[in-house]
């Protein structure tokens, strides 16, 4: 229990990438709430990336399964959760790709285990909650993937069909649906968000730009894959958490809220951008790994190579994030040229980190 009288609110996955964002960020945002960080702890958690919320008194991590129910139930009742915000998934699509049915067991089976345990909690029957939970909200994080692919012309809407082409993207389409159903059959106060590519601090070191600029640095081959010519909207992770907080506060029961960055770029813009400001930034001259070999290459791009395309590759995701502007008043405060300078210069600094040890 937390030694005050705060409203608790039960985090699942932030020792993620964007709940470890979103956790200091809302701590230091919201001095009236309790966090409780629900996290297994697999390949992409790492609680260095929360270490600088540790010796906060508002803040508890507890390492476990978001499937297994009896613990879930432990917390509810111990922490007297008022509120669920839901970032826990396996979100690797190569990785879903070679191991499908673990994406189905958390993505799945872990989010209809959050909800129901929620509706439980929460309710005494459909559409009718216990007085002292009436307001409490269940609000998913979700993604643009679950929409499919684009042509070069549309944007994804909140009204776009599903149509999801990875094992990664139908197990988030089916936890969404999931989610939906508990708002349309019991009432409960849901709401998902669907957010466009995210990049910023924390990431794992397996995503695309963590892997460009780590590539890059250790003088390897950048691989991309196909043509390099898929398009992805890009999203600054801190303009995520600011959209998946002002939908927990204010949006509207059952609705869905796409967040994006309004930044479409090929992989292949990408590779080149980061390379172009390492090169500036960070010299191949200057850089140690460079000194016995490939001595004469004068810039990152050299190391650019391009691999076999990928299964179920969708060519192209964007997001309309226009109802999220309109109707809450959010906006993005970074675009790509000022959100992947602030990114490269964290990974500099990690790298460099580790480089030293």
């Amino acid at each position: 229990m937390f030694n005050n009288k705060n409203q608790t609110i039960l985090l699942t996955g932030c020792a993620g990438f964007i709940g470890s964002n979103f956790v200091p960020y809302f701590l230091d945002k919201y001095k009236e709430y309790n966090l409780v960080n629900l996290d297994l702890l697999t390949y992409a958690g790492d609680l260095a990336n929360l270490k600088e919320c540790e010796s906060n008194p508002r803040y508890k991590f507890i390492k476990g399964d978001i499937c297994n129910r009896e613990l879930v139930e432990f917390i509810f009742n111990e922490y007297d959760v008022k509120g669920v915000i839901h970032f826990a998934a396996e979100s690797h699509v190569d990785n879903s790709i070679k191991n499908p049915g673990v994406f189905v067991q958390t993505n799945v089976n872990g989010t209809f285990t959050l909800i129901d345990v929620a509706r439980a909690y929460w309710m005494e029957t459909p559409f009718k909650y216990k007085e002292e939970y009436k307001n409490c909200r269940f609000h998913h994080i979700s993604t643009d993937e679950v929409y499919g692919t684009l042509n070069e012309t549309d944007l994804f809407t909140e009204s776009t069909p599903y149509a999801p082409n990875s094992p990664y993207s139908a197990s988030k389409a089916s936890s969404d649906m999931i989610v939906r159903s508990y708002q349309e059959t019991y009432g409960l106060n849901t709401v998902i968000t669907n957010c466009s590519n995210n990049y910023g601090p924390k990431q794992h070191d397996e995503k695309l730009i963590p892997t460009i600029i780590r590539k890059a640095l250790s003088n390897q081959n950048i691989p991309i894959y196909g043509d390099g010519k898929n398009i992805r909207d890009w999203l600054y992770v801190l303009d995520h958490c600011k959209g998946i907080d002002v939908v927990y506060h204010t949006g509207i029961t059952g609705e869905t809220y796409n967040i994006g960055g309004r930044n479409e770029r090929t992989n292949l813009q990408i590779v080149n951008t980061i390379c172009e400001i390492l090169d500036k930034k960070y010299p191949i001259k200057n850089n140690s790994k460079f000194k016995t070999q490939n001595s004469t290459l004068s810039s990152y791009k050299s190391l650019i190579t391009f691999v076999e395309d990928r299964a179920g590759h969708d060519r192209r995701y964007a997001i309309d994030a226009t109802k999220l502007e309109n109707e809450l008043g959010w906006k993005a405060d970074e675009n790509f040229d000022s959100g992947i300078l602030l990114t490269i210069e964290w990974y500099l600094g990690k790298y460099e980190k580790v480089e030293n040890k």
